[in-house]
């Protein structure tokens, strides 16, 4: 059950038309931001005081000291340039879709420009970025790999200083099909490097198993960790099936990602693979996010 069915009619499922009739108009869309942002009840954030006036367009005025609080201020929608109605269509999009979606794409099909269209997927994507809360748990499978293309007559590990090394994990259900999906950019292939995906996402519970590469024996003194052969890939099939996965929608939809904001790519894929059974609610999932993040200026993103 979600935390706001007993307060809020949360919006389920993925049909484009139904989300349109729900959403008619901004002031739609602020109104379930405003359920969102004070599901728990209003508080100003200048004064403290927890009584307020509900405006037309359900900004709150507190009753102490009048200061006026919007249902987007201080949220990843602060601001937003081309409306919330607008916005509410790429977020659903982007939660929804099943490919990614390009910058330029997104530019043309809303009508917006396409620096804008990229500044708020990078906020988007900001907000896909997972809490932490829930540790991987049973069997894990952990490798690493790089993004950027073959290097020829080389198999495995690349230390070229061009490439972007990234780690990868999955937990997996009884019949080793993918449960859950986490990746980040390393910097390098050391156990330093490496076991922040541990630290992040991995419970000290999980059995998990990795292939013979030395950087991961320092980590298992915290961690249960197997080391067997990776046998060409064969004994981790899952696991490189998801690695040909994201460096393929990465590599066919973007011509270049910045290290600066490869994460947030990662962010996006692993999103949506780890929501791929409760799809109903997982529009407002992202929209909860995006109201629970604060507002991140533009010179905290690089463009790409």
């Amino acid at each position: 059950v979600n935390k706001y069915s007993n307060k809020m009619n949360i919006f389920t499922g993925q049909n484009l038309l139904e989300f349109a009739d729900r959403f008619k108009t901004d002031e739609d869309c602020k109104k379930y931001l405003a359920d969102i942002k004070w599901k728990d009840g209003f508080q100003c954030v200048k004064c403290e005081h927890k009584k307020a006036q509900i405006r037309k367009d359900f900004s709150r005025t507190c009753n102490i000291c009048s200061h006026q609080e919007s249902a987007t201020s201080n949220t990843l929608f602060h601001k937003v340039k081309f409306g919330v109605r607008k916005a509410f269509f790429i977020v659903f999009e982007m939660s929804t879709s099943t490919k990614s979606l390009s910058a330029s794409y997104v530019s043309v099909r809303f009508g917006v420009t396409e620096k804008t269209a990229r500044l708020f997927m990078l906020k988007i994507r900001e907000a896909m970025e997972s809490s932490g809360n829930n540790p991987m748990t049973g069997i894990v499978h952990v490798d690493e790999f790089v993004l950027g293309g073959r290097e020829k007559d080389k198999i495995g590990r690349s230390y070229n200083a061009k490439k972007k090394k990234a780690i990868t994990a999955i937990e997996l259900t009884q019949d080793g099909k993918v449960k859950r999906m986490y990746a980040m950019r390393i910097e390098d292939f050391s156990a330093s490097s490496l076991q922040y995906i541990f630290v992040n996402h991995i419970s000290r519970q999980a059995k998990v198993i990795t292939d013979k590469w030395r950087g991961y024996r320092p980590i298992a003194k915290a961690y249960n960790i197997t080391q067997i052969q990776s046998n060409g890939g064969m004994n981790f099939k899952a696991l490189h099936t998801m690695i040909h996965q994201v460096k393929s929608w990465i590599r066919t939809t973007y011509s270049w990602v910045s290290d600066f904001n490869i994460n947030r790519y990662f962010n996006e894929f692993c999103f949506r693979i780890n929501r791929s059974q409760t799809k109903a609610t997982i529009f407002n999932n992202l929209i909860t996010k995006m109201v629970e993040k604060d507002n991140i200026e533009q010179k905290h993103f690089i463009c790409n």
